[in-house]
């Protein structure tokens, strides 16, 4: 994974404090992009040690444009003729931060500008100069136009966003503006309304101007589109204006449509002759299925796209023109009115090519008498004629010319290759040769190549470097990754369904289905038939192997759904679909066996048997489609076409709608042309709908040129007289059906089915590529698919934010993330992960695309602007993690201080309680005769005795109160204990006990209580009794104990033998020791209570012997 850094120490505090002056410094600047241009690195010794992610937001602006750069020039060298001028810009460099400037000044200008106009011009931004800027219809009008359905749903109480299924759905729905979907949906109801219009019968009542309806749905289009223009127009004006409905090509053909729209309603001409204006404006309307185009925005950026790169498109068919024009000029030369000849074979001479002679009518290919016989084979008489060869001749240059384009498709190339051999001879069949090399395998092939090479120039895929094309696939992977739907595994408890799910998942039971379907599929190989049936009995072997096969997916299914349970079964689709088939072959299996063959056997009844045969093998072929889902492989290749098919569909929509434009003129030009030896009754121009078959049959080069020629028929070839209507004869148009179909082969064949050649490749690459060029290989995605899969037992898509923790560390692969060794990185994702959705759950999809994120070096592979969005987005989540972990290691100071605080108090409680004790001890043991207490003594002891019954039998929320009570009252201060250590001290010479407060905050003040000698009074050999004070040696010591605070000696604190407290949160109390001490006969004198052998704190012994010593 891809390091992000470490920001645990101070020194990593500091750099932060230093980057974020520094970005606080760049982003006062009027570009805000430039702090996040880069990453930040420290110098030490001269060198520039960099962190993981290379970050150097702290850098220079040149430092940051270069080190991005040097990553985004490897497919070519940008010179710095493309950038803002700037004084020191090296070769190969580009100024980013002078662009951005210059784009938003750029902007500015044209802001200002049209405020300028606004306040100048009163007539600006007015539309139809009528129209106030800010009037209320015009309010309204805009609204019409630009409402608009959107796909993210905010919640209104919280402003969260919702999550929505079915998301694609949503986001095609919000792709336009409602206005524009209805005018899709009334433009497609047209289109289909004008499928019904046909010049046959030659009545004329399929036509427009003889049928109600037709005419019903033409007059619904031109009001809905007038509706249209009305209101885009009062909302953004028609000319001059800055949102103004014809600004472009696009808005010139809308109003182009609608005016011939209008045009042909009002007009509706009755009488149409062939090349006559009337005929002009019906092909007009034709083009009203091209109005989608500026609808729909996917289509029309397809149309953009392409158009981009005319010039580059234009420059190669100009090439193959010259190339044409110089074959063709040598083609005129030497067969120029050289290839005409007499339709009888026998003359050779155009002078003898005269009268009648015998033609031979083909009847049938069977082998019949006669067949073989010139005598006996039946004959017609024909005019003898010299004429040229049907199809091509080389008598102008434009036939020529016309000839060689028509081999560019490899169409009859062969038929003017034996011509030429037969006319001119073997050496005038090198010219055709030589130009189907030059002007086919290399010409066409530039032309193609350009094609292809343009359009992913214009999408910008071929511009990518060789990372960034990588990024482009991965992120193509990613999109089509789903989740296994492979419900957890059962209990342990469940002994049965977990025996029957390892059953399932293991690889030989997929297996052995594979083969089922396989052996399954081979029963086609017999045609099923009652002819079939009566010839052999292998159709019954097949019928029953297959009825077999059935029964052992039955058998699957029901064991899948017991380890699976019928819920988690239904939530795959693959095993939806393979539950229908089953369901449909066992509903096979009743048919045929149960009431289709015995009603054969018994009543002769075939009609039902024929039906099931129908639809036996129909299940066979929907059974064998399933094997796509049983082999990754397959499924990999399936996945590819499905995937080209919904990338290409916008280019799918508009060939379509471009071949349906093509259709309606084709029908207008040449619906009632005579048959002839490609226009028949099954090829034919007679409807729209035919006229959709023949051009779909054209893309595929089949037999266009045959149809072309038909097309171009004109008498005295077929019947035609002055004034007739184009749907009262049966001749074509000679220049239209040229223009027609070159220009459909060229844009359609040339064009549009290359730009979907370059999607196919380009979706072959991103499945097909290896796993070295790959980011993130199959295994990785695979892998955390099986761990989603464990996380997400809903089986919901989503999980809650709190799991993403659990789920990564689950990782493995590439994708692995160590919380051990990368902490940091870990808490950056997280936190991506919460601030994705606001702490809502998480799909499967962005999990994904966060790892995808992370396991990259987005300075290689991003493009500039995602690049930019992306440092954007890591460098507020790196903010605000540092954020939290200052906060956190804050808080948790605090609360570690808090449980010391805490502690502290429970230590000294138990003291106080385990010296209580000690004290009724000592008590009892001075009652004894000789040794009376004091009365300060007695009552003291009995006090506290009290206090530690009261407080042993207190409940607990009553023992918190009162300990909030003493605490309230205690003394916290220094100098407060320093006044308990003087009245402490002077206690024992008044003949009382003394102690400090029961609690104290501070851990390191022993507690010392000190006996006085009136208690031992009786003990009359101690020789080491100190001696009475006067009042002024009372001063003195007094004088002498007034110290700083900072002078009293710490004590330690070690462990006692007898209490209640554990070692660990026991003090040592001097009290308590003296009184030990007294427990029995004293053997050395009981005022030195401290031992030189274990004493820990000599200083204090010592400060303690000169106190009572003075």
């Amino acid at each position: 994974m891809r390091q992000i850094g470490h920001l645990s120490s101070r020194a990593s505090i500091n750099s932060l404090i230093q980057e974020s002056n520094k970005n606080r410094m760049l982003l006062s600047d009027s570009n805000q992009f430039i702090a996040q241009l880069g990453r930040s690195g420290t110098h030490r010794g001269g060198r520039r040690e960099h962190t993981v992610r290379n970050r150097s937001r702290g850098m220079s602006s040149s430092q940051k444009v270069k080190a991005i750069y040097e990553h985004l020039k490897e497919n070519g060298d940008i010179r710095p003729s493309d950038s803002a001028p700037k004084n020191d810009l090296k070769q190969g460099e580009i100024d980013i931060k002078a662009l951005q400037q210059k784009r938003a000044h750029a902007e500015i200008t044209r802001n200002r500008i049209e405020e300028e106009m606004r306040e100048n011009h009163p007539f600006f931004d007015r539309p139809l100069f009528a129209v106030g800027r800010d009037s209320k219809l015009r309010r309204v009008c805009q609204n019409i136009v630009y409402a608009k359905y959107s796909p993210e749903k905010i919640d209104p109480v919280t402003s969260k966003p919702i999550q929505v299924k079915y998301k694609q759905l949503h986001a095609f729905l919000g792709l336009m503006t409602y206005l524009d979907w209805a005018m899709v949906l009334f433009t497609s109801f047209s289109c289909a309304s004008m499928l019904f219009e046909s010049p046959w019968p030659t009545t004329g009542e399929n036509l427009i101007f003889h049928n109600r309806y037709l005419q019903i749905a033409e007059y619904i289009f031109v009001l809905s589109m007038t509706f249209e223009l009305v209101v885009k127009i009062i909302a953004n004006g028609l000319f001059f204006t800055p949102k103004a409905v014809v600004r472009d090509v696009g808005g010139f053909m809308t109003l182009f449509i609608y005016l011939t729209s209008v045009w042909y309603l009002i007009w509706m001409p009755n009488h149409v002759e062939i090349n006559s204006l009337a005929q002009l404006v019906m092909i007009f309307r034709a083009m009203r299925p091209l109005r989608i185009y500026t609808l729909v925005p996917h289509i029309r950026r397809v149309v953009v796209e392409l158009c981009k790169g005319f010039k580059e498109i234009l420059l190669v068919t100009i090439l193959l023109v010259v190339l044409m024009f110089v074959f063709a000029s040598f083609g005129l030369q030497i067969a120029g009115g050289k290839l005409a000849a007499c339709n009888d074979p026998t003359i050779t001479t155009r002078a003898n090519c005269t009268g009648l002679f015998e033609q031979k009518i083909f009847v049938t290919r069977m082998e019949v008498y006669g067949k073989n016989d010139d005598r006996l084979h039946p004959k017609i008489f024909v005019p003898r004629v010299w004429t040229n060869p049907r199809n091509f001749n080389f008598d102008h240059i434009g036939n020529a010319m016309l000839a060689l384009f028509e081999t560019l498709s490899y169409k009859g190339w062969n038929v003017i290759r034996d011509i030429l051999w037969m006319r001119r001879g073997p050496w005038a069949v090198l010219f055709i040769h030589i130009y189907v090399f030059i002007g086919c395998m290399i010409g066409l092939t530039l032309f193609v190549g350009v094609v292809i090479a343009n359009y992913t120039e214009n999408r910008g895929t071929a511009l990518l470097t060789v990372d960034q094309r990588r990024w482009h696939d991965l992120k193509a992977r990613l999109k089509m990754a789903q989740p296994l739907h492979v419900p957890p595994k059962p209990a342990e408890s469940a002994k049965l369904r977990t025996f029957l799910y390892d059953l399932t998942m293991k690889k030989w039971f997929k297996v052995v289905f594979l083969y089922l379907v396989i052996f399954n599929s081979l029963t086609l190989l017999v045609p099923w038939s009652l002819e079939q049936e009566r010839v052999s009995h292998t159709l019954l072997v097949a019928n029953v192997v297959c009825a077999v096969i059935n029964i052992f997916f039955l058998v699957e299914m029901f064991l899948k759904m017991i380890a699976f349970t019928v819920s988690g079964f239904w939530q795959s689709r693959r095993n939806r679909i393979d539950l229908l088939i089953t369901a449909l072959g066992i509903f096979w299996i009743v048919l045929h066996f149960v009431i289709a063959y015995p009603a054969h056997v018994v009543h002769n009844e075939f009609h039902l048997k024929r039906f099931s045969y129908t639809f036996g093998y129909i299940v066979v072929i929907l059974r064998f489609f399933t094997i796509a889902g049983r082999k990754s492989t397959l499924k990999m290749l399936m996945l590819t076409v499905v995937m080209s098919m919904v990338r290409s569909l916008f280019i799918i929509a508009a060939m379509f709608l471009l071949v349906l434009f093509y259709a309606y003129a084709g029908v207008i030009l040449f619906g009632m042309v005579k048959y002839g030896q490609a226009v028949s009754k099954h090829v034919n121009f007679r409807s729209a709908k035919e006229a959709l078959v023949v051009l779909f049959r054209s893309v595929t080069g089949e037999d266009w040129n045959d149809i072309m020629h038909d097309c171009m028929r004109s008498p005295p070839f077929c019947y035609w007289e002055e004034g007739v209507n184009y749907w009262h004869t049966d001749c074509g148009n000679y220049f239209g059906a040229i223009i027609y179909f070159c220009s459909f082969y060229l844009i359609i064949t040339y064009i549009v089915l290359n730009l979907l050649v370059a999607i196919i490749m380009e979706n072959f690459s991103l499945f097909y590529s290896s796993e070295e060029d790959a980011l993130l290989s199959y295994a990785d995605i695979r892998n955390f698919q099986q761990v989603w899969n464990m996380v997400d037992v809903e089986q919901k898509r989503v999980i809650p934010v709190r799991r993403v923790k659990f789920l990564l560390r689950l990782l493995k692969g590439r994708l692995e993330v160590d919380p051990t060794k990368d902490r940091l990185l870990f808490k950056h994702m997280c936190y991506e992960m919460e601030r994705l959705h606001n702490g809502d759950d998480i799909s499967f999809h962005d999990v994904l695309n966060m790892l995808s994120y992370r396991s990259v070096d987005i300075r290689k592979s991003l493009q500039l602007e995602e690049l930019l969005q992306r440092e954007d987005l890591e460098y507020i989540i790196e903010e605000e993690v540092a954020k939290q972990t200052i906060r956190s290691w804050l808080e948790s100071c605090l609360r570690k201080m808090k449980h010391n605080s805490q502690q502290t108090e429970n230590c000294l409680i138990n003291q106080v309680r385990s010296t209580t004790a000690q004290i009724t001890q000592n008590t009892q043991l001075l009652v004894q005769p000789g040794l009376q207490p004091t009365v300060g003594f007695q009552n003291q002891v009995q006090v506290d005795t009290a206090d530690v019954k009261s407080t042993d039998l207190m409940d607990p929320e009553e023992e918190e109160r009162a300990i909030k009570k003493q605490r309230s009252k205690r003394r916290s201060s220094i100098p407060e204990l320093v006044g308990e250590a003087k009245k402490f001290v002077f206690s024992g010479m008044s003949g009382r006990i003394k102690s400090l407060p029961l609690h104290s905050t501070l851990p390191d003040r022993p507690n010392i209580a000190v006996i006085s000698g009136d208690h031992y009074h009786n003990a009359a050999n101690n020789k080491h009794a100190p001696p009475a004070l006067s009042r002024s040696e009372k001063r003195s010591t007094l004088k002498q104990l007034q110290m700083g605070t900072y002078e009293l000696p710490d004590l330690e604190e070690w462990g006692e033998d007898n209490g209640d407290s554990p070692a660990a949160d026991r003090r040592y109390s001097l009290e308590a020791q003296y009184l030990t001490c007294h427990e029995y006969p004293p053997i050395s004198p009981c005022s030195d209570v401290f031992h030189t052998e274990t004493d820990p704190t000599p200083d204090i012994r010592i400060w303690w012997n000169d106190l009572v010593a003075s």
